[in-house]
């Protein structure tokens, strides 16, 4: 089991930027390739961002692609996600999620937070 707890959600205007944290505990952190989904209201969950067990690798959907970078700290257990030029349809609970693989799909990580909202005014 990996217990996985996210942090730095919040609201903010629409280029501003956020920080989220994930904080993992349970089975060794490094087995796992990381990643960032997230659900708008009135949609399905999606994938936003990825990394592999040791930070050599990571993807990138298209709408995120030169706003957010994700990486990761195997000696503190955490994963994070910097957030720039953030839009209004960044809008969504964020959820950190451990797997397999650094990228899609959605279905082959196994291990979730439990989210932290990001809001984002225009």
């Amino acid at each position: 089991q990996v217990q996985l707890v996210e942090s730095g959600g919040g609201l903010v205007q629409a280029g501003g930027s956020l920080r989220l944290s994930c904080v993992a505990s349970g089975r060794s952190f490094s087995n796992y390739a990381m990643g960032w989904l997230r659900r708008a209201p009135g949609k399905e969950r999606e994938f936003v961002v990825g990394i592999n067990w040791n930070g050599g690798s990571t993807y990138y959907a298209d709408s995120v692609k030169g706003r957010f970078t994700i990486s990761r700290d195997n000696a503190k257990n955490t994963v994070y996600l910097q957030m720039n030029s953030l839009k209004p349809e960044d809008t969504a609970v964020y959820y950190c999620a451990a797997g397999r693989y650094a990228s899609i799909p959605i279905t082959q990580y196994v291990y979730f937070g439990q989210g932290t909202q990001v809001t984002v005014s225009s």
